[in-house]
């Protein structure tokens, strides 16, 4: 028994001696389910081994810093040359044997699998959250975010990637990125038999493994209203609503470090190195060639020189931060602090892009049909099933069952180009009574008492209306010279007024489903509570929803564009089309960072592409 597994059941037995779940449980019951789980978890592999510090070299052909949803790819397809030595540099720790309960994914929000992170303060948004601060999970973990997030599968619109090319950058079309996307992934059950699909990669996708009868209620609601309920959302054409497809291994989260690091643990030229904390890319003043990495560990400091290149992955905001601590970022920005400036990049840090969206919308049922965190945890029976069968409720990807894609009446995107997304949940922040996810979301005391606490014995479900293409910008700057220190992160939501109608059109369709013959089966009743700030405002006003969104509003973590992919004449450009960082040699930036324009897409299945066509550059450029 793996020592995971032996954590897992010995913390199921603590939690036993202190909660209902285990009631009238025979122990034997418990040892027959660990038993099962290890026989038919499908991953064979073990963690990724973590090298002693003494048993580093003091020089690799590559170094990728970062092992998060783009590092985790390249660094499996760099190391598939096999005289190549690829060095694998993780802040954080491995996951964790819990993380794979997708419902269970806001959970490890609020544990050291985070960074922690949280933006700025500002006018206009996060107003209802605590420190009226928005939180930006990010993973500090091997596989990053995708062992936190919640594991949905989406690429976007087609248009999307002919906007990147469209912008100066070639070979980032639809024709070009889809391949990318089809060689990593592993697709399962109806989905393998698609042409948009493909089976043999290392990632994992399949459809939720439940459903409850509400997402029916979804999905008969979108058919009534004309929408074509059968779309694959994944083909490069979005409109229409589809029940989810998620990064699942027979109802297990499939994250980047299960599906690209876990099975090539073994290669003879891959070392990978654990809680390794990277301050600064190493780079030559004169010849301004990145020729090494300097890190922390183990309370001490270290550099490790790379023969060839030094591939950053550390996501939108630590790769742009690392940048800028490097002495590459704009030069006014770095000389306040004293950084000494190798090279002028006024675009580190610009270009800042997310989607938000809202937990303000909540519709009351009739009946026991919602996912309740106390029915979960209550009884064994959730579990068991899920351990021995990979089914149940526990594989509800944090509560989300579907997507809904539309065009709002103002939207001055494409006719066939939705500009919001529905995400669907079966449930809303009163399901675990408030003691993790509005913590999650950072929603205060004030705002759950006076809103969700009263309905806390309640059956509901809620649609995340999230806005697909934000004209507003943000930017990340250092807080000072202290690699330690957190980034300044300015998300400014809103700042173009537009995006904020659009959320609220977007509530208004959310609530003419909730009155279609579907969803009035289980008497879905709008909640008329008035969020704290917006009642002296009429309820369900436009005026009502502005303000509610500006006070509850959430982010989907999808932060991207800090390190713009662009051409040399673009001046808010920090990297080429090949994702050489501009006047540096031996430097690329791989994952979110490099996004020009966000796509219409939650971002995990972008960055696995990123990381694979990067992969194919890099060996192109080596003759490899």
């Amino acid at each position: 028994m793996s020592e995971h597994l032996k954590f897992l059941l010995v913390s199921t037995i603590m939690f036993c001696t202190s909660g209902p779940i285990c009631n009238g449980l025979d122990f034997r019951i418990f040892s027959s389910a660990f038993t099962q789980y290890q026989r038919l978890l499908q991953n064979p592999e073990g963690l990724a081994y973590d090298i002693p510090t003494n048993l580093l070299h003091s020089e690799y052909d590559f170094i990728v810093v970062g092992a998060g949803s783009s590092g985790s790819v390249v660094t499996n397809r760099l190391t598939e040359v096999p005289n190549w030595t690829v060095l694998l540099l993780e802040a954080g720790k491995d996951e964790i044997v819990f993380t794979e309960m997708p419902v269970f994914a806001a959970h490890f929000q609020l544990t050291g699998l985070n960074w922690g992170y949280r933006a700025q303060p500002q006018e206009g948004a996060c107003l209802g959250l605590e420190d009226k601060r928005c939180p930006w999970p990010r993973g500090k973990v091997v596989g990053g975010s995708s062992v936190i997030n919640y594991m949905i599968y989406t690429r976007g619109h087609r248009g999307d990637y002919d906007g990147w090319e469209q912008m100066g950058n070639p070979g980032w079309g639809w024709k070009d990125v889809f391949r990318y996307f089809l060689k990593s992934e592993n697709a399962r059950d109806d989905l393998a038999k698609s042409r948009f699909h493909s089976t043999g990669g290392y990632l994992d996708v399949e459809r939720v493994r439940h459903r409850t009868p509400l997402v029916d209620a979804f999905m008969e609601s979108a058919g009534s209203l004309g929408f074509d309920n059968t779309v694959d959302y994944n083909s490069g054409d979005l409109l229409g609503f589809s029940r989810l497809q998620v990064n699942q291994r027979y109802g297990r989260r499939c994250s980047a470090s299960k599906a690209f690091i876990r099975p090539i643990r073994h290669r003879g030229n891959l070392h990978v190195a654990k809680e390794a904390f990277v301050s600064r890319i190493l780079i030559d003043p004169e010849t301004k060639r990145a020729w090494g990495v300097e890190f922390f560990r183990n309370n001490r400091w270290y550099s490790i020189k790379a023969k060839k290149e030094i591939i950053l992955s550390a996501g939108a905001v630590n790769s742009a931060k690392i940048l800028m601590l490097s002495g590459v970022g704009p030069t006014e920005h770095l000389e306040s602090l004293n950084i000494p400036v190798v090279k002028n990049a006024p675009g580190v840090g610009q270009n800042l892009q997310d989607h938000a969206s809202t937990c303000a919308l909540v519709f009351t049922v009739n009946d026991t049909v919602s996912l309740k965190e106390n029915r979960l945890t209550s009884n064994i029976g959730p579990f068991l099933q899920w351990v021995t069968d990979g089914r149940g409720p526990i594989t509800i990807a944090g509560g989300v069952e579907a997507l809904g894609y539309i065009r709002t009446p103002n939207s001055v995107t494409p006719v066939d180009y939705p500009d919001i997304e529905l995400m669907f949940i079966a449930g809303s922040l009163n399901g675990d009574s408030g003691n993790v996810i509005r913590k999650g979301l950072g929603v205060t005391d004030d705002i759950f008492n006076s809103i969700y606490k009263p309905i806390v014995p309640v059956d509901s479900w809620t649609i995340w209306p999230m806005q697909m293409k934000p004209n507003s910008k943000g930017f990340i700057k250092l807080k000072s010279k202290n690699p330690q220190a957190w980034p300044l992160m300015y998300a400014n939501y809103f700042e173009d007024p537009q995006d904020l109608e659009i959320i609220v059109h977007g509530i208004k369709f959310a609530i003419e489903m909730s009155k279609t013959p579907a969803f009035q089966r289980y008497n879905s009743t709008l909640h008329t509570t008035p969020v704290p700030g917006c009642d002296d405002l009429e309820f369900n006003s436009d005026d009502y929803w502005r303000c509610a969104v500006r006070s509850l509003t959430t982010t989907l973590n999808h932060q991207c564009g800090t390190a713009k992919m662009g051409p040399e004449s673009d001046p808010e450009a920090v990297v080429d089309s090949e994702l050489r960082v501009y006047g540096i040699s031996g430097l690329r930036v791989v994952d979110a960072s490099i996004i020009p324009r966000i796509p219409a897409a939650h971002t995990n299945a972008v960055c696995n592409m990123i990381g694979e066509k990067a992969a194919d550059m890099i060996k192109n450029s080596y003759g490899k």
